[in-house]
């Protein structure tokens, strides 16, 4: 008997003997494996490639590489689209979204390798950009591919196009009650209890098999050292505003340079405008290199003092308002690299980007407040971590408890 006439009658069996809701949930927890196994791979390949790429760079000069690196890294990715996908993978939540409303929860079979493969050689290579979007669209593509597989209706595809969303982000932040939230919020299922239990099932066991995998340790090593006082809460509403105001700056200036790289009609015209340009920042502003996680990590410990290393401007002024200058044009920058990433062909999310500039948004405010005498001390450290969430919550327009999923110190303050 060939392979497919025993799936087939594996699928007869399957009905006969296994009802619909009890089915779901075996399915649920399959996702949530496969999902966590593609998470961990892809945080892996990127790691693997960066440290590959980097670790012989000087930390106390300058390092022309950057200006090569981000050029091989997208143009590779962009053949790998064009000419093997052959199909757009970007914007990977708006493509779930059109894959619920428009194509009966139906995503290409494609779509649980090729997200994988372009954001791992774009990031590794040094694109700004995060993993967060091209995993989410896996994880659906593998709830999807999975549904179909075994030929389940399609109310039942789109709740584990869900699942596959779901466990994506819970496996690859490690926070299953994360990946619910997600899905609840951002692909706006209805939440009873049918669908509850296969959420929960595919959260749980991709963050657990991230647990096991990847250790117990969150991705954001934090430690608190200064409680929040109820003296400190008008500064927190300032800097609310001021996150608002970083989210609007974020948003309004990459829909520009979206609609600039829409102008130039041609692969090589998008690839080369965007390319140079993120080279020339990475090159100028080295923690614009790949998702900038290690930047967050350095800024949650008030370790500020190595920010400068591997760039040009090291060992030129290192005081106070020379990190605080540097990071302010990291700030205004950062928008600039992520959409040239995407836009000359680069595969990413802004995720990672939105974390970044709010973590340094909160540190610069509780930096630039320190200086004056008349005001009161603020933890730098602390109101980074807030400042993540603030900007977070003002880009996606969340409620902040889902911005910082994987920092679990941040759910007890």
């Amino acid at each position: 008997m060939s392979l497919k006439k025993k799936f087939y009658s594996l699928l007869i069996w399957r009905k006969k003997h296994i009802q619909e809701r009890h089915f779901v949930l075996i399915i649920s927890f399959i996702v949530g494996i496969c999902t966590s196994a593609a998470a961990i791979l892809l945080k892996n390949t990127i790691h693997f490639i960066q440290h590959l790429l980097t670790r012989d760079f000087d930390v106390t000069g300058v390092n022309y590489l950057y200006l090569l690196y981000p050029l091989i890294g997208i143009l590779l990715a962009g053949f790998f689209v064009k000419y093997v996908v052959k199909d757009d993978i970007s914007h990977g939540v708006t493509k779930i979204l059109y894959a619920i409303s428009q194509r009966k929860s139906r995503i290409r079979p494609h779509n649980t390798w090729s997200s994988l493969v372009a954001s791992s050689v774009t990031i590794g290579f040094g694109g700004s950009v995060g993993v967060e979007a091209p995993i989410v669209l896996t994880g659906a593509a593998i709830g999807s591919n999975l549904g179909r597989l075994f030929r389940l209706e399609q109310k039942t595809l789109m709740l584990l196009v869900g699942c596959g969303a779901a466990g994506a982000v819970a496996g690859i932040f490690k926070a299953p009650i994360a990946g619910l939230v997600f899905v609840i919020e951002v692909l706006l299922l209805d939440l009873t209890m049918t669908s509850v239990l296969p959420l929960l099932i595919t959260s749980v066991t991709a963050a657990t098999m991230s647990y096991i995998f990847t250790g117990t340790e969150a991705m954001f090593k934090f430690s608190q050292t200064e409680v929040f006082e109820i003296q400190r809460t008008p500064y927190v509403l300032l800097l609310g505003i001021c996150c608002g105001l970083v989210s609007l700056y974020f948003t309004r200036v990459m829909s520009k340079i979206e609609s600039l790289f829409r102008y130039l009609n041609t692969f090589w015209k998008k690839f080369f405008f965007g390319a140079i340009l993120l080279s020339f920042l990475i090159f100028i502003f080295p923690p614009l290199y790949g998702e900038g996680y290690d930047t967050i990590t350095s800024l949650l410990n008030g370790q500020f003092e190595h920010i400068m290393d591997k760039s040009i401007f090291y060992g030129v002024d290192e005081s106070y308002w020379g990190v605080l200058v540097f990071l302010f044009l990291i700030l205004l920058t950062k928008v600039f690299a992520s959409s040239a990433t995407n836009g000359a062909g680069g595969c990413g999310g802004i995720f990672a980007p939105s974390l970044f500039l709010g973590c340094i948004a909160g540190f610069i405010f509780a930096h630039t407040s320190n200086f004056f005498p008349f005001t009161m001390y603020l933890s730098e450290k602390n109101f980074a971590l807030l400042g993540m969430a603030g900007v977070m919550a003002g880009v996606m327009h969340t409620p902040p408890y889902r911005c910082i999923p994987d920092c679990r110190t941040y759910r007890r303050i």
